[in-house]
């Protein structure tokens, strides 16, 4: 049965409504994003031939640099141009690691909503269907993070591809990761349904951070979540980039929907 979360048309291999499921952590299924391989070919068959991670993260954003001219970005004639330019990926996903109801964070949503067909259930406050303040000021973010930027989207489909190769590199053949989220109140997802006294299905935002280490995951929160979720639903994981982009983060930003998770003790 398909769950109750919004969901819109998408741009992959699966119905927005199964991603959405909670028993997509059950049995998972690769997404692939349509055309991003194909396009973008030359890249992974690069990737293939190198075996040192570091070095095929510098390759990685060597091709974002090349393919999206971001390094061109000096050379624009106008102070918009430059701008576009100069916001690449890497400003998004730090963004979303200050303020995730930000500019970069609508954009980040917004990208699970076009490509997977989730739509966000929070962003600064909650998203009630028929609410139409906080859906357009949701808007209105992400078209203000799309009007400075080059084609961010296309951008983020790469990052999302990228890091499904990369996993699947450093660890074949695997299908589950088990992840912690650190929060202050429960009562931010709704309950689709209890499963025990420590343990529910959660209806969660459509991008949700969690991080693999379950000691840090207490300095977020005294509510500290478990869940083994499918390898798909990883949109990004900060140390698959070198710190010297990324800062070498522990976060990981996972494709929410119905979520099984449990609370775990200190």
């Amino acid at each position: 049965m398909a769950p109750d979360v919004p969901t819109t048309f998408n741009r992959c291999n699966l119905p927005p409504w199964a991603i959405a499921s909670r028993h997509f952590d059950e049995d998972p299924r690769p997404i692939e994003l349509q055309g991003v391989r194909e396009e973008n070919r030359f890249l992974f068959q690069l990737l293939d031939r190198i075996a040192d991670p570091d070095e095929r993260a510098h390759r990685f954003h060597d091709w974002m640099d090349v393919r999206f001219q971001l390094h061109q970005w000096r050379e624009q004639a106008t102070p918009a141009a430059r701008r576009s330019l100069r916001n690449s990926y890497v400003r998004f996903l730090r963004g979303w690691g200050v303020d995730a109801s930000s500019v970069e964070g609508a954009v980040l949503k917004g990208w699970v909503e076009s490509r997977l067909g989730i739509a966000p259930t929070f962003h600064r406050v909650p998203l009630v269907r028929g609410d139409a303040e906080p859906w357009a000021r949701y808007a209105s973010d992400r078209t203000r993070g799309h009007l400075f930027t080059s084609a961010i989207d296309a951008q983020l489909d790469l990052v999302y591809t990228f890091t499904q190769y990369e996993l699947a590199r450093r660890a074949p053949a695997t299908r589950w990761v088990t992840l912690w989220r650190g929060q202050n109140d429960l009562a931010a997802h709704e309950v689709v349904e209890q499963l025990g006294p420590r343990e529910w299905v959660l209806r969660m935002n459509n991008l949700c951070s969690f991080t693999d280490d379950r000691e840090r995951a207490w300095e977020f929160g005294d509510v500290v979540l478990e869940a083994r979720l499918a390898v798909p639903r990883v949109f990004f994981a900060g140390h698959l980039l070198p710190r010297s982009i990324l800062k070498g983060e522990r976060e990981w930003l996972v494709v929410g929907g119905e979520l099984r998770v449990k609370r775990i003790l200190g």
